[in-house]
């Protein structure tokens, strides 16, 4: 089972256990889209904060100066496909920014939110979308996720910025 530490690190985020929720449903559908089997024994950290918090790790970790949506930070790098071991690593989302997209792509916010923290956990797991290759396939794989959630194609009216994680 793969445990999920929540930490709010601001305010206007949901209740602590609606994240939690929300967080349990969306990480255990990407874990079957990718495996189809028993989720492993690890833990990851998602981290809800807000646009200043997350500019300073933006500018501290990917020289740039600016609030992003979603930010990953693995543990260990594993490769698309492999097993994680025991800490997969921290997932950071910034709430003004996911509000902010959310209302401009007129997208439910919980329905976004879900889309961020499959987006991140799927860094923690070794996706990226550098080149053109790796973005199609990691954005199929949220699709498919999403798909498994009741959740729209997120990319059927808009794009994550390229540089938001």
């Amino acid at each position: 089972m793969i445990d999920i530490d929540i930490l709010v690190e601001s305010a206007g985020w949901p209740e602590e256990a609606k994240l939690h929720d929300l967080s349990v449903r969306a990480i255990a559908a990407a874990w079957q889209q990718l495996d189809g089997g028993e989720q492993p024994e690890s833990e990851l950290s998602l981290v809800f904060t807000d646009d200043a918090a997350i500019r300073e790790l933006n500018n501290d970790w990917r020289d740039k100066d600016k609030p992003t949506n979603v930010l990953s930070f693995p543990a260990f790098a594993l490769k698309p496909g492999g097993r994680p071991g025991p800490m997969l690593g921290d997932i950071v989302i910034a709430r003004e920014t996911v509000a902010r997209e959310a209302v401009d792509e007129e997208k439910p916010f919980d329905h976004h939110l879900t889309h961020l923290i499959i987006h991140g956990f799927l860094h923690l797991v070794g996706y990226d979308h550098v080149t053109e290759a790796e973005a199609e396939e990691m954005e199929g794989l949220e699709r498919k996720i999403l798909e498994r959630l009741a959740i729209p194609d997120p990319y059927a009216l808009s794009v994550i910025d390229d540089q938001s994680d």
